[in-house]
């Protein structure tokens, strides 16, 4: 059904500023600022239209209400709507702007994520958030022993053996034990709950149908199967597997003139912390291509990474290989969304 209304909506926490247009003429008809409590019954009063939000924080939630309402919502990347904004930037303009780009035929749209994807979501976020600040601790229990003459090897384990011999030796000052025990005692709190929060993880990509067929391509485990689901959202958006891995920013940044082609360094656009998973991966994928070299147990896709390896340098392989788990991860994900749906892909 063509919608004969075209909606621009900038949301925000407390107010929402509306611009609608004729989807023919053109003609502004709709110019409203609303409460937040106002929002649902005014679009419920309304005739089925085409309304477009900025993807932001609160854009997936509101996008799923209005479409149970018999809307159709579009959510589009806020640097591609700029470009529409006449004049300052205010509410007004902004939802003008955004109805404005609604318009355009190659608007590149944002997928909306359900209530699933977006739980999930959180809980890698907090898995990073925990990661990172573990990292922290460690470097700052590092630099505290270091200013007492304890120099530790890198990585957990090291630190992990040093800790107790600190906590024994009473060569140290008895305030400094106890602030290292007490750092310690955080560190093991964290390792407690992202342990907790990766067994979560695992558990959910074993359930999900997508997820468990991701989770047979090498190099892929839990974290980046879920990962990938979560962040992609519906993947019909992405017309092939090199636009999915376009927008992870793991394709060459281009430079062209004059029909001469200059490829440069990855784009790095998109998800970083998915992009991030995808590169780690690819490294696992070389370590295993190396021992099946060892072993003669090769496969068509450790033959394509040998010969890669012969005239690129290791990161630039690895981030090629990223590349190509992205297209397949579309692909398989894309396959089980169009089975789920009865349809043949």
């Amino acid at each position: 059904m063509e919608q004969s209304i075209r909606c621009g909506v900038d949301i925000a926490k407390i107010v929402f500023q509306i611009h609608g247009v004729n989807a023919k003429s053109g003609e502004t008809i709709m110019v409203k600022k609303l409460a937040r409590n106002e929002m649902l019954r005014y679009f419920a009063n309304k005739p089925p239209m085409l309304i477009g939000i900025e993807a932001c924080s609160g854009s997936h939630y509101w996008a799923r209400e209005l479409t149970k309402l018999g809307h159709t919502v579009k959510l589009m990347t806020p640097q591609y709507v700029a470009p529409y904004r006449r004049g300052g930037k205010n509410d007004a303009n902004d939802a003008e702007a955004i109805c404005e780009a609604l318009a355009r035929p190659n608007m590149r749209f944002v997928a909306v994520k359900s209530e699933s994807q977006q739980a999930v979501l959180v809980m890698h976020r907090m898995r990073d958030q925990w990661v990172r600040e573990r990292t922290s601790l460690m470097n700052q229990i590092r630099s505290y022993l270091h200013e007492f003459g304890i120099v530790i090897n890198q990585g957990r384990a090291a630190l992990a053996k040093t800790l107790p011999l600190v906590a024994e030796s009473e060569i140290l000052p008895l305030l400094f034990r106890q602030s290292i025990a007490d750092l310690a005692d955080r560190l093991t709190d964290l390792e407690t709950r992202i342990t907790a929060l990766n067994k979560r993880i695992e558990d959910w990509s074993k359930q999900d149908t997508i997820a468990k067929a991701l989770l047979e391509l090498c190099g892929v485990g839990s974290i980046t199967a879920s990962a990938a689901v979560a962040t992609a959202g519906d993947v019909s958006v992405f017309k092939n597997g090199r636009q999915f891995a376009a927008w992870l920013g793991l394709v060459p940044k281009q430079n062209s003139s004059g029909g001469k082609t200059q490829l440069g360094a990855i784009t790095k656009r998109g998800d970083r912390y998915l992009r991030t998973l995808l590169v780690q991966g690819a490294r696992t994928v070389m370590l295993a291509a190396s021992r099946a070299q060892k072993s003669t147990q090769t496969t068509p896709m450790f033959d394509w990474i040998y010969k890669l390896q012969e005239r690129r340098p290791n990161n630039v392989v690895a981030v090629a290989i990223a590349a190509k788990q992205a297209r397949m991860l579309w692909a398989i994900m894309a396959k089980q969304q169009q089975d789920a749906l009865g349809l043949a892909i």
